[in-house]
């Protein structure tokens, strides 16, 4: 059976004192970085939530547990390089990613080209099927507070024979 298969990731993690900030797994400097067993890089995680969504995979708990201490601190883009050869076994194919960062601070606009790159090459696709786009929630909730932060993501799967895939 060929087709398209479209999935949805989110994750969440605490901002705390004392821990990098690695988003698309770009380290930005500031005084707080997000709270996990891995190295709680949210953009990424929401990012193979969504693929793994699409390919019927299950989720990132199911396939690296957090109580694994094989993943304490790992890079995220470890894992979604993963993610990329378990959809090539699968047989699927990345057509695009979208991802929303949602944060107040900081700013990751100068940050953006450099994740969509890291993204791109962990999973062996061009950046240009990598869009991300950060936005505020005008001081509201958990990321509006600067408590936490949030992502989304979209992915867009094409099944295709299992050498041809990514």
């Amino acid at each position: 059976m060929t087709g398209l298969r479209i999935g949805h990731g989110y994750d969440v993690h605490r901002l705390v004192e004392g821990r990098k900030l690695i988003l698309g797994g770009v380290e930005i400097p500031w005084e707080r970085g997000l709270l996990g067993h891995s190295d709680a890089d949210v953009l990424t995680h929401a990012v193979m939530d969504a693929l793994t969504g699409a390919a019927r995979l299950g989720d990132i708990g199911k396939l690296f547990p957090d109580t694994d201490p094989a993943y304490a601190g790992i890079s995220s883009l470890l894992l979604l390089e993963r993610v990329g050869a378990l959809l090539m076994e699968k047989g699927f194919a990345v057509v695009n990613i979208d991802a929303t960062l949602l944060a107040q601070a900081p700013k990751v606009g100068p940050y953006r080209p450099e994740m969509e790159r890291n993204l791109a090459t962990a999973l062996g696709i061009a950046p240009e099927q990598v869009n991300v786009k950060a936005t505020t929630e005008e001081g509201l909730g958990f990321t509006g507070d600067g408590s936490g932060m949030a992502a989304h993501a979209v992915v867009l799967l094409e099944q295709v024979s299992k050498r041809d895939a990514l």
